[in-house]
């Protein structure tokens, strides 16, 4: 009896991997390597902030509307239990994507106002915290790029005939990607900037007519 036990299961193997399940396993994983990567350096982002709406609070407390905007946006952000499962589920994958976006965007925001503020821009810890959040932005992105492409290959994988097959025999669907309005933009590294930009030069005035003398 378990020699037959043993050919069943041997055979049960063999569909098994020719039917793609092994496959589907590595791309998984592959996938929740990925989306770690990509939460280690939202995490990452997060951790400043609170540093730095103090620094900047101490040169601008008076900015209490951009500062509230991020730290609220913060909490946002850490309100979402960004579980490996998480990619399974379209909408709470969009939120977490529109939390994280609100973060950015209130980030902008507070290095703007941080343009009136030279002393700010010229104190060493504030500094170092730019640095860390640009390195950090350039994280972010790599981490993205790298979860992009791993879910790209699940997807695709999970579709195909005929391992899709086995993929709704063990409900293995496809899972949320990001999405951005500009694709070329996946590629291009976020840019943490604290300079202003240099003033646009005034066009020069069109030549006038010469007037004719009046007779």
């Amino acid at each position: 009896m378990s020699a037959i036990k043993y050919l069943v299961l041997t055979m049960l193997v063999a569909v098994l991997g020719g039917c793609g399940y092994n496959d589907i396993q590595r791309e998984d994983e592959a996938v929740k390597s990925a989306w770690s990567e990509v939460l280690n350096q939202y995490q990452r982002r997060a951790d400043l902030v609170p540093n730095l709406v103090n620094t900047v609070k101490g040169f601008a407390a008076q900015e209490q509307q951009v500062l509230s905007a991020v730290v609220e946006a913060r909490s946002r952000v850490g309100s979402i239990q960004a579980t490996p499962e998480l990619v399974n589920d379209p909408e709470a994958f969009k939120r977490f994507q529109d939390a994280q976006a609100g973060m950015s965007s209130a980030l902008s925001r507070l290095l703007v106002v941080t343009e009136n503020y030279p002393i700010l821009k010229s104190d060493q810890n504030f500094r170092d915290l730019q640095a860390q959040l640009e390195g950090t932005e350039n994280r972010i992105t790599v981490a993205r790029n790298r979860f992009i492409k791993a879910v790209q290959t699940y997807n695709v994988l999970v579709r195909q005939f005929p391992v899709n097959l086995t993929a709704m025999m063990f409900s293995y669907g496809t899972k949320a990607n990001f999405s951005v309005e500009n694709e070329q933009a996946i590629a291009k590294p976020s840019t943490v900037s604290f300079d202003k930009a240099a003033p646009a030069q005034a066009a020069s005035p069109a030549p006038t007519a010469p007037v004719a003398p009046v007779k």
